[in-house]
C-alpha cells in the first residue's frame, strides 16, 4: 500500500492522479464536464456531473496504473474553492445546481451587507472581503430562492458543503459530513483565529449552523470510501482547497515562501507562519494548511487575467495559433517601444479589487504590431505579479528580499521568456519545479502524511526538486523605468472608472 490517489476536482474538469511513495506519478486521468451559464454573470455546475466525472477518472487512473483498492494507502482531495452545494441529507439530492466561485449573482446581497456596516466584522474574523466570490452569500441565495429551502434547512434536512465536502459525503456513502480548515476559511462563515464556525457570522448571513460540516485538519482520517466504488474501501485522509494544495505541493512550509500559480488567472500565496496578517492592501488573509491542530496562515492575492491574456492574443486577435508561439514572438519586439497592456477584461483583482474598470493598451505607435502586443501581454502578467509581491511585502513586516522565495507552477510557467522577465521585474529568483502537478501532489501529500506513506513537512520539502531557477538580469534603471510606466498605465485605467 505505497500508492496514494489524488482527486483534483477543478472548475472545468475532474482529474485523478496516482502517486508512488517517491512522489513520482504512476497514472493520471482527466474528464471535462459541462458548464452552465443561465444568466449574465451566473456560473453553475450540476453536482451529479462533478460526482460522476470524479468517480470515472479515479477508476480510470487505477486501471491505467494496474492497481486495486488494496494497493492504495489513502485518497487525498483538492478542489475548486468556494463553489457551493446544498443537498438533502436523506436523499443526497442537491436542491439547486452548484453555484461556482466565479458566479456574481449575489452582488446585491454583498452590497446590502456592506451598506449595513458588516464588512469590518466579517473581515476581522474571516480575513476575507465581502464579495460574491465566497461561499456564504451563495448559501444564503440558495436558501432564499429555492422554494421551501429555508424551512427545510431550519428543520435540519439540508447540508451545505464546498466541493471537497460534497465529494467526501458521496465517497463515504453519506456517512461523513466534514471539510478541512482551508476550505472552511473561504466561506465567510469561519473564524480563522478561533478555528471554528462563528455564530455572529452565521446570523449576519442567515445560515443555520445545522447545515455546516465538521472542520478537521488538512491531513486527518476523514472516513473510508464506500467499498462498492473502487472494489474495496480506501481511507480518505487529506483535503485542501486547490491554491492551498499547490502551496503544499510546492513545499512552501517556511514563512516567506510564495507559490504563484499561472493558469487562466494567477493566485499567489505567501506563507506568514502561525500569525494571521491583516492586509492593508486588499489582499486576503487565509489558512494555508492546518496540521496537528495548528493553523499556518497565508496572505493571498489573485489576478483575474494571466493565461487568458495569451488566449486573447490567439482567439480574440488571431496573432498566434498556439500559446507556445508567444514568447518567441515577444522576443522579436521593438525594444524602442514601451507598450503596456493592462488586461482588466473583467476588472482588476488584487491589490486594486475594482470589478468595474476595463482593459487598455498604452504607448501604441504606428510601428506597433503583433510582436509588441505579445510582449505587452506576457509582461502584463509579470507586472501584475510585481504589484501583488509589493503588496505582500508591505503587509508582512518580516518580508525582506533575502527571505522571500518564489516558486511558480501552472501552464504559463512553460514560457522561459515570461519566467525570465518575471525574475527581472521582481529583482528576485523565480524557481520552477520538476513536478508541475503541484495541486494534485499537495492533496496526495496530505493524505500520504496521515497514512504514513510520506514524511513530515521538513523531510517532504527535501524531496522538492528544482527544474530551473531564473535569475534577475535586468539593470536597475531599466527595471525602474518599466515599473514606473506600468504604474502610470494602471493609474490611467483606474481613472477611467465610471462608477456603478
Amino acid at each position: 500500500m505505497s500508492f496514494v490517489l489524488a482527486i483534483d476536482q477543478g472548475t472545468t474538469s475532474s482529474r485523478a492522479m496516482v502517486f508512488r511513495s517517491d512522489i513520482s506519478i504512476a497514472a493520471t486521468a482527466q474528464a471535462e464536464f459541462p458548464q452552465h451559464f443561465p444568466a449574465s454573470g451566473w456560473v453553475e455546475h450540476e453536482p451529479e456531473d462533478i460526482w460522476t466525472s470524479t468517480v470515472a477518472v479515479c477508476r480510470e487512473a487505477l486501471e491505467k496504473a494496474g492497481l486495486k483498492a488494496k494497493n492504495i494507502a489513502a485518497i487525498g482531495i483538492t478542489n475548486q474553492r468556494e463553489t457551493t452545494v446544498v443537498w438533502d441529507c436523506a436523499t443526497g439530492q442537491a436542491v439547486h445546481r452548484a453555484i461556482v466561485w466565479q458566479d456574481r449573482r449575489t452582488s446585491d446581497i454583498c452590497a446590502k451587507l456592506k451598506a449595513e456596516g458588516h464588512e469590518p466584522t466579517i473581515s476581522a474574523k474571516t480575513g476575507l472581503i465581502i464579495d460574491p466570490y465566497f461561499s456564504g452569500t451563495k448559501v444564503a441565495w440558495i436558501l432564499d430562492y429555492v422554494p421551501g429551502a429555508r424551512e427545510r434547512a431550519g428543520r435540519g434536512e439540508l447540508m451545505f458543503g464546498t466541493v471537497d465536502c460534497y465529494l467526501l459525503w458521496r465517497l463515504t456513502g453519506g456517512k461523513v459530513h466534514a471539510t478541512d480548515a482551508t476550505n472552511a476559511s473561504r466561506t465567510l462563515l469561519f473564524n480563522i483565529h478561533a478555528g471554528e464556525w462563528d455564530d455572529e457570522l452565521l446570523n449576519i448571513l442567515r445560515v443555520p449552523r445545522s447545515m455546516l460540516p465538521e472542520v478537521k485538519d488538512s491531513s486527518a482520517k476523514f472516513g473510508d470510501s464506500d467499498a462498492g466504488l473502487f472494489g474495496g474501501s480506501i481511507a480518505i485522509s487529506g483535503i485542501a482547497g486547490d491554491q492551498q494544495a499547490a502551496t503544499i505541493g510546492q513545499a512552501c512550509f517556511t514563512p516567506g515562501m510564495i507559490k504563484s500559480t499561472y493558469g487562466t488567472g494567477c493566485f499567489a500565496l505567501l506563507n506568514t507562519g502561525t500569525t494571521p496578517v491583516a492586509s492593508k492592501n486588499k489582499l486576503l488573509t487565509t489558512i494555508a494548511y492546518q496540521l496537528g491542530g495548528k493553523r499556518t496562515y497565508a496572505l493571498e492575492g489573485s489576478i483575474f487575467v494571466a493565461g487568458s491574456a495569451v488566449q486573447w492574443l490567439r482567439d480574440g486577435l488571431g496573432i498566434i495559433k498556439q500559446a507556445s508561439e508567444t514568447g518567441p514572438l515577444a522576443d522579436k519586439s521593438d525594444s524602442m517601444q514601451s507598450v503596456y497592456l493592462v488586461p482588466a477584461f473583467v476588472g482588476l483583482g488584487a491589490p486594486h479589487w475594482n470589478p468595474r474598470v476595463r482593459g487598455a493598451l498604452f504607448g501604441l505607435t504606428r510601428n506597433t504590431g503583433p510582436a509588441e502586443l505579445a510582449h505587452a501581454a506576457l509582461e502584463s502578467v509579470c507586472y501584475q505579479t510585481f504589484d501583488l509581491w509589493a503588496a505582500m511585502r508591505a503587509d508582512w513586516p518580516d518580508a525582506t528580499a533575502a527571505n522571500i522565495v518564489l516558486r511558480v507552477d501552472g501552464g504559463m510557467t512553460a514560457s522561459d521568456w515570461t519566467m525570465q522577465r518575471l525574475a527581472d521585474l521582481l529583482d528576485a529568483p523565480v524557481d520552477r519545479p520538476m513536478i508541475q502537478e503541484t495541486t494534485a501532489l499537495g492533496a496526495a501529500y496530505l493524505a500520504g502524511l496521515n497514512a504514513g506513506v510520506y514524511p513530515e513537512p521538513a523531510k517532504f520539502a527535501d524531496n522538492w526538486r528544482l527544474e530551473h531557477r531564473f535569475k534577475p538580469a535586468m539593470s536597475k534603471a531599466t527595471r525602474e523605468r518599466k515599473l514606473a510606466g506600468w504604474a502610470r498605465a494602471v493609474k490611467g485605467v483606474l481613472a477611467s472608472d465610471e462608477g456603478e
